[in-house]
C-alpha cells in the first residue's frame, strides 16, 4: 500500500490500565483525493490591501524543448500583453517550460484559468514555428504569494533554473527571461 493510500489511524487520547491507547476509528483519504490526474486550482484569495501574486509554471506538450528561442520568446511576449486581464512579471522561458509572475490587471479579479487559456490559445493559433500541435499542456502549476519575502525567493530560484540545467554559467547570461511589468508586493 502506498504512503498516500494508507489509512490513518486514530488513536484515543488516553491508555487504558491494561495497555497503550487503542484505535478508535479508521480514516482513509477520499478517492477523489488518491487518484487525482491534475493539479487542483485555487482562485486566488483577495485579502484587503494585499498584493495577489500568482508563481505559475507552463509546460509545452510532452515537455517538448520548443520556447527557448528568440523568435517564440517575443511570440509569447506579444500574446501576454495582449491578454491584459493579468499582468505578467518576471519570467523565464526555459526549453519546455516557463516560469513566471502574475497578477490581476485590475478589479475585479477576472479568472486566472480564463486567463491562461486565452494566451495559451493566442500563442499556439499563430506558433511561429511549424510544429506538430498541441503546443502546451493542458493545465499548469500555479500558486499563490503568501508574503514579500517569498516573491525574491522564488525569483531567485526561477532566475537559477537555466544554470541548473547547464544552459548557461551565469543566470544573467540566459537571454529567455524579462519582466514585462514590476508587481510590488504590499500588505494592509
Amino acid at each position: 500500500m502506498s504512503s498516500s493510500t494508507m489509512p490513518i489511524v486514530i488513536l484515543s487520547s488516553a491508555g487504558t490500565e491494561a495497555g497503550p491507547p487503542r484505535p478508535t476509528s479508521v480514516w482513509s483519504p477520499p478517492l477523489m483525493f488518491t487518484q487525482r490526474k491534475r493539479p487542483a486550482h485555487f482562485p486566488p484569495l483577495e485579502y484587503s490591501n494585499r498584493s495577489v501574486i500568482i508563481f505559475l509554471t507552463v509546460c509545452t506538450h510532452n515537455r517538448r524543448p520548443i520556447l527557448a528561442n528568440p523568435t517564440v520568446y517575443e511570440h509569447l511576449r506579444q500574446a501576454w500583453e495582449a491578454a491584459d486581464e493579468w499582468s505578467v512579471g518576471r519570467y523565464v522561458l526555459m526549453p519546455d517550460h516557463i516560469h513566471m509572475f502574475c497578477s490581476p490587471a485590475s478589479w475585479p479579479m477576472r479568472s486566472l484559468a480564463s486567463w491562461l487559456r486565452f494566451w495559451k490559445s493566442r500563442a499556439a493559433a499563430a506558433w511561429p514555428c511549424a510544429i506538430e500541435p498541441p503546443v502546451w499542456q493542458r493545465d499548469a502549476w500555479d500558486t499563490q504569494l503568501r508574503a514579500g519575502d517569498s516573491y525574491g525567493e522564488k525569483w531567485e530560484y526561477v532566475r537559477q533554473n537555466p544554470v541548473r540545467a547547464g544552459l548557461t554559467q551565469a543566470p544573467e547570461d540566459w537571454p529567455f527571461q524579462g519582466e514585462l511589468n514590476i508587481l510590488r508586493w504590499h500588505n494592509p
